[in-house]
């Protein structure tokens, strides 16, 4: 078996687990069946948060290379409001990072970094966990970051009208 058909079952060996068992607020479907490296994932606002009540849809997009290289990671919600992700959905965080030094961030560490080891779960639980803890120091969106720091009143607002619109859109 190469390296590439080893990823493949690696990563259908997660998807069925995933299926069957998931994570609390975590749901994994395939965005087209014959194609097992684009996932479909809501994840549900974690209660006792601001965040509570939502449905939030994304994409995972993993490389031909799984699991020596990360998945991308897109929120697809229309105006989706995070220090964490760009204004295009896509989401900024440690673990969906590639494992090498990068001298425009050198206080990321690379234990916090994307690892073959890690578990497509464990990249799902650290994004839901970083919906309501936020890195504002290493921002994605630098409005978004700046609202949650100075003005967390109207950030709190904007993220309960969030969770309306992804109900409504339920």
């Amino acid at each position: 078996m190469n390296s590439s058909q080893l990823g493949t079952a690696l990563l259908m060996k997660q998807y069925k687990e995933l299926s069957r068992n998931p994570p609390d607020g975590i749901f994994v479907g395939l965005i087209d069946d014959s194609d097992l490296y684009k996932w479909r994932v809501i994840l549900q606002g974690p209660s006792a948060t601001i965040w509570e009540g939502g449905y939030f849809p994304t994409t995972l997009i993993f490389p031909k290379d799984f699991p020596n290289k990360p998945p991308v990671m897109h929120f697809t919600m229309k105006d989706f409001w995070h220090p964490n992700v760009y204004p295009d959905g896509k989401v900024c965080i440690s673990i969906l990072h590639e494992y090498k030094e990068d001298q425009m961030n050198t206080q990321e560490k690379l234990s916090e970094k994307w690892r073959p080891i890690l578990s497509v779960e464990a990249v799902l639980v650290s994004v839901l966990s970083m919906l309501d803890a936020p890195n504002i120091n290493s921002p994605a969106n630098i409005d978004a970051s700046v609202q949650y720091k100075d003005h967390y009143k109207e950030y709190k607002r904007r993220i309960r009208r969030l969770v309306r619109q992804s109900q409504e859109a339920l």
